[in-house]
């Protein structure tokens, strides 16, 4: 279990699922992976190229192929905890490893909703499923960011600063106008698509934003041992419930729908309880937001020898 535990983004924010389930699956092919010096974009194309494929089986309304098509949507997850748990035994880090995953794991569920709605209407079911479908799939881009977003806030201001995926907008549109068509085709479009995702976190996010700014003011760089604890105190209980918002729970439901024969009841599943913990969250996480800037503002830094003694690296 310590090895699998090296290969965690962080132990706290690990779901049971994946500490029981994905991670020991992951962990044994990214040893095979290794062992044949794959990389951890292969494992990417592959967690893609199978979740495609499981997305079309979702369209038949048999359940030998439904059965087929979940399987490969579990095995497709499994591998999309491959990628990440590749990299940190290899010790890689890459910004467009980081998109390259992010953007698969919207590809296979793009595909599947398109193909639950299809597959409705094709069964005699109204077009306007397709809106359904839609809406259901804007919401997940909201809900799942959110997730993404304040775990990674965790994991930086609590756990490890230099792990935090954060990188903030300004920085990503600097890199993004520095890309050349011509010459950076694909990198330019895969960083259009990282601006925008992040453009939308960061919209429901906008306390977190002030708070961000308040900790680089107040700690110069640095981050006190005791913003950290307070930020455990008041965030680590939300963190369960940011699990509801993230891939597992979403794979659990959209399998039983589909084995059931009722594969749209997901889509309601997404927009009404997904939503109202998402809404939840938004207010709860924001009042906390403030709470710290408040913390932050009564507790800044008045030496650097202080800096030095009480704090570490906050990193870029």
């Amino acid at each position: 279990m310590r090895q699998i535990g090296s290969t965690y983004k962080a132990a706290e924010v690990e779901e049971t699922l994946d500490i029981y389930f994905y991670r020991p699956l992951g962990y044994l092919i990214a040893r095979f992976f290794h062992a044949l010096r794959l990389t951890p974009n292969v494992a990417t194309i592959l967690s893609i190229a199978i979740g495609l494929v499981s997305g079309h089986l979702f369209y038949y309304r048999d359940f030998t192929l439904n059965a087929l098509g979940v399987a490969l949507f579990i095995f497709s997850d499994i591998l999309d905890s491959t990628d990440g748990q590749l990299a940190r035994m290899m010790n890689i880090r890459s910004l467009y490893g980081r998109i390259l995953d992010g953007i698969g794991g919207n590809i296979i569920f793009t595909n599947a909703y398109i193909h639950i709605g299809i597959r409705t209407i094709a069964s005699g079911g109204s077009p306007l499923v397709l809106i359904l479908m839609v809406a259901a799939a804007l919401c997940h881009s909201v809900q799942s960011g959110l997730a993404d977003y304040y775990r990674n806030a965790y994991i930086r201001y609590v756990v490890n600063p230099t792990k935090g995926e954060l990188d903030g907008l300004e920085w990503i549109r600097d890199q993004y106008a520095e890309l050349h068509w011509g010459r950076d085709f694909f990198k330019k479009i895969a960083m259009r698509l990282y601006l925008n995702y992040t453009a939308e976190q960061q919209a429901f996010a906008k306390g977190f934003q002030v708070l961000r700014r308040k900790v680089s003011e107040a700690y110069r760089g640095n981050i006190p041992t005791s913003f950290s604890e307070e930020y455990r105190r008041l965030n680590k209980p939300l963190l369960k419930y940011y699990t509801v918002l993230a891939v597992n729970l979403r794979v659990i439901v959209m399998c039983v729908t589909i084995l059931i024969g009722q594969p749209t009841w997901y889509f309601w599943f997404e927009l009404t309880v997904l939503n109202v913990v998402a809404f939840a969250l938004i207010r709860t996480q924001e009042s906390r937001n403030y709470q710290l800037v408040r913390w932050t503002e009564t507790h800044k830094l008045t030496t650097l020898d202080e800096s030095l003694r009480v704090c570490r690296p906050l990193g870029s």
